[in-house]
C-alpha cells in the first residue's frame, strides 16, 4: 500500500487509468442482461482506490476531459435537439421534457424534506435519473460558490457518494419499469402492440427479424424471349409495367454491342438485360421460362454504397412510400436508415427526417445522382476538425464564464459545462444543415463521450475515496429510498401523461422513456420483450431533448438547495 501511496502521489494520472480499466472491466460485467455501465464502474473503481490511497487530482485535469464531454454529447445530440419538437415525434420531444422536469421537482422536494446538503442532492438527481454528466455541472456550480475550499471538496465529495447509491435502483428502476411495470399499467402485449405499430409504420418481418420494405440492390442478366410481357416497350415502359414494383434496366447486349439503354430504347427478343429488382418481379415481368445469363461484361457495372446525409428539405418530412415513387431515387436500394446513434426500422411509412443517414446502395451514378438531391454523401474520414472543436469549446466555455443571471445581490453564471454542451448542440446543428463544416468523425464523437465522462468521474471518485464511508453513515438509509422515489415517480408520471395527455403510441411511450432517461438498456428491455426495435422511434425523440435538460440539472438543483 505504501508503493501505490508513493507511485500515484508522483504520477497520480495512473489512478485515474487504472479506475478506467478497472471500471469497464467491472461495468460492462452482466448480471441477468444487467450491467453498471463504464461509466458508474469508474467512479466505483475511483472510490475504491481513493478510499485506501490519497490521489491528488488537480481540477484542471477535470476539466478538460468534462468539457470534452459535453462538447462531443452537445455535438451527437445537436442535429436532432431543435428538431424534436417537430413533425409527428414532438409528442416524444414533450415527453423527453416532462420527464426531467418532474425528476427534479421530486429531487428538490425529496433533498429538502431529507435536509440533504448540496452535494448529497445533487448526486441523488445524477444517480437517481441515471445521468451521470449532472455531477460535472454540480461540481461546477458548487466551485462558484462563496463557500470555503474545504467544505466544497466535502460537497464535491458527497456527490460521488450520493451518485453511487442512487444510480444502481435508478438503473434497475428504468428497465424494470420500462421493461415490465410499464406495460403493466398501460394495459399492453408488448409484442402485441409491436405487430400493431410496425403495421402503421409499414414494416414487414420475416422469420429472422425485422428487414427493410426494399430487397437489397440486386444485378442479374436474362435474355428475353419473344413471350416475355416488356418485349416491344420502351424502357421507360418496362420499368413501370408493374407499377408497385421497383424494377430498372442496367445494360443491355443486343448481338455482340453492349448498350447504355435510353429511356425510349425499344427492347427486343433476344436481347441479354442486365436488371436490377426483387427475383418475383423478374419473373413476372421476363416471364417464368425466362433465361438467366453468366455475361460477366454485361454484369461489370459499377456499383457504389454510400452513406447519404439528409439535409434537402425536398424530402425531410415525407415517407419512405413517397419518396420510392419520386425520380430522383431512380435505381437506388435503401439498406438502413440511422437517426442519431440508433438504426431506425425501415417501412412505406416511416418519415425521413433531416439530418438522418441513409444507407444507399445502387449504380454509382445514381448513387451520387440521389446523394446530390437529398443532401451529401457523408464518407468515412480519420481526421477531426479540430478548428471547430477548439473554437466551439472555447467559445462555449467563455459564454458560460460570462452570462449570468442575476438573483437579488447574487449572480447566477450559466457555467463553462453549460455553455460548452450549448455550443456542442450549436456545432451539431450547423453540421445537420452544412454537413461538410465541423467534420468529427463517429468514432472521434464516442471517444470524446467516453474518455471524458469516465475519466471525469473516475478522479472525481478518487476525492470521494476518503470520504465515503462517512458520507455513506452520514446519508443513512433516507438516501436511498429517496433515490427510489426520485427514479420511478418521474418515470410513472411520464407513462399517463404520455398516453392520456400526448395519446401517443403505448410502445413508443416505453421507447421514449427510457430516452426521457437517456438510458440505452431501458430501450433495449422494451425492444427485447417486444421482439421488435420500432421502440427506437420514441426514444430517438426523447433523448437529445432529456440530454441537454438532465445535465443542466446539476447546476439547478445546487442552485435551488442554496436559496
Amino acid at each position: 500500500m505504501a508503493w501505490l501511496t508513493q507511485l500515484f502521489t508522483k504520477n497520480p494520472e495512473l489512478a485515474v487509468y487504472l479506475s478506467l480499466g478497472v471500471g469497464y472491466w467491472v461495468g460492462t460485467r452482466k448480471f441477468r442482461g444487467f450491467s453498471l455501465g463504464g461509466t458508474t464502474g469508474s467512479l466505483l473503481a475511483g472510490i475504491l482506490i481513493g478510499m485506501f490511497v490519497k490521489v491528488p487530482v488537480t481540477g484542471m485535469a477535470k476539466n478538460i476531459l468534462f468539457l470534452l464531454f459535453m462538447f462531443g454529447i452537445g455535438y451527437s445530440v445537436g442535429p436532432k435537439f431543435f428538431k424534436a419538437m417537430k413533425g409527428a415525434g414532438w409528442r416524444f420531444g414533450v415527453l423527453g421534457a416532462f420527464v426531467p422536469v418532474v425528476g427534479l421537482l421530486t429531487a428538490w422536494a425529496i433533498a429538502s424534506l431529507l435536509k440533504l446538503d448540496l452535494g448529497f442532492a445533487a448526486g441523488l438527481v445524477s444517480g437517481a435519473l441515471t445521468e451521470s454528466p449532472a455531477i460535472g455541472t454540480a461540481s461546477e456550480a458548487i466551485q462558484a460558490l462563496t463557500l470555503p475550499d474545504e467544505t466544497k471538496h466535502k460537497l464535491i465529495s458527497h456527490i460521488a457518494v450520493a451518485d453511487a447509491l442512487c444510480y444502481v435502483f435508478g438503473a434497475f428502476g428504468v428497465i424494470y419499469i420500462c421493461g415490465t411495470l410499464g406495460p403493466k399499467i398501460l394495459r399492453i402485449d408488448l409484442r402485441a402492440e409491436a405487430s400493431k405499430v410496425e403495421a402503421e409504420y409499414g414494416v414487414t418481418r420475416t422469420k429472422d427479424g425485422i428487414t427493410s420494405a426494399w430487397h437489397p440492390f440486386e444485378v442479374r442478366a436474362y435474355r428475353l424471349e419473344g413471350t416475355a410481357r416488356i418485349v416491344g416497350h420502351t424502357v421507360v415502359e418496362a420499368e413501370k409495367i408493374i407499377p408497385e414494383a421497383r424494377l430498372f434496366v442496367q445494360r443491355l447486349r443486343r448481338g455482340t454491342e453492349l448498350l447504355t439503354p435510353k429511356p425510349d430504347t425499344v427492347l427486343q427478343a433476344g436481347d441479354v438485360l442486365a436488371i436490377s429488382g426483387q427475383r418475383d418481379v423478374l419473373v413476372r415481368v421476363l416471364g417464368e421460362k425466362a433465361v438467366e445469363v453468366n455475361d460477366r461484361e454485361l454484369l461489370d457495372l459499377p456499383v457504389a454504397s454510400f452513406d447519404v446525409f439528409v439535409s434537402n428539405k425536398e424530402f425531410v418530412g415525407r415517407t419512405l412510400a413517397s419518396i420510392a415513387g419520386d425520380d430522383a431515387v431512380y435505381s437506388v436500394f435503401l439498406r438502413k436508415i440511422t437517426r442519431g446513434t440508433e438504426e431506425i426500422p425501415i417501412g412505406t411509412r416511416t418519415v425521413i427526417e433531416r439530418g438522418d443517414l441513409l444507407s444507399v446502395v445502387g449504380s454509382e451514378s445514381a448513387v451520387e445522382r440521389v446523394a446530390k438531391r437529398m443532401g451529401s454523401v457523408v464518407r468515412p474520414l480519420d481526421t477531426t476538425d479540430f478548428v471547430a472543436v477548439g473554437l466551439a469549446i472555447f467559445l462555449g466555455a467563455a459564454l458560460g464564464a460570462t452570462v449570468f443571471l442575476p438573483a437579488g445581490t447574487t449572480k447566477i453564471f450559466l457555467g463553462t459545462s453549460v455553455g460548452t454542451l450549448l455550443a456542442g448542440v450549436a456545432t451539431g446543428y450547423i453540421r445537420s444543415v452544412r454537413p461538410l463544416l465541423g467534420r468529427v468523425p463517429d468514432g472521434a464523437v464516442a471517444f470524446m463521450q467516453s474518455i471524458g465522462l469516465s475519466g471525469f468521474v473516475a478522479m472525481i471518485g478518487l476525492g470521494a475515496g476518503p470520504e465515503f464511508l462517512p458520507a455513506v453513515r452520514e446519508a443513512g438509509l433516507g438516501l436511498l429510498i429517496g433515490g427510489m422515489i426520485v427514479t420511478l415517480v418521474p418515470q410513472i408520471a411520464g407513462l399517463y401523461f404520455g398516453r392520456y395527455v400526448l395519446k401517443a403510441s403505448p410502445l413508443l411511450i416505453l421507447g421514449a422513456l427510457s430516452g426521457a432517461q437517456t438510458f440505452t438498456p431501458g430501450l433495449a428491455a422494451v425492444q427485447e420483450k417486444a421482439g421488435s426495435p420500432i421502440a427506437v422511434l420514441g426514444y430517438a425523440g426523447a433523448v437529445p431533448v432529456a440530454h441537454v435538460l438532465l445535465t443542466t440539472w446539476g447546476s439547478v438543483i445546487v442552485l435551488l438547495m442554496s436559496r
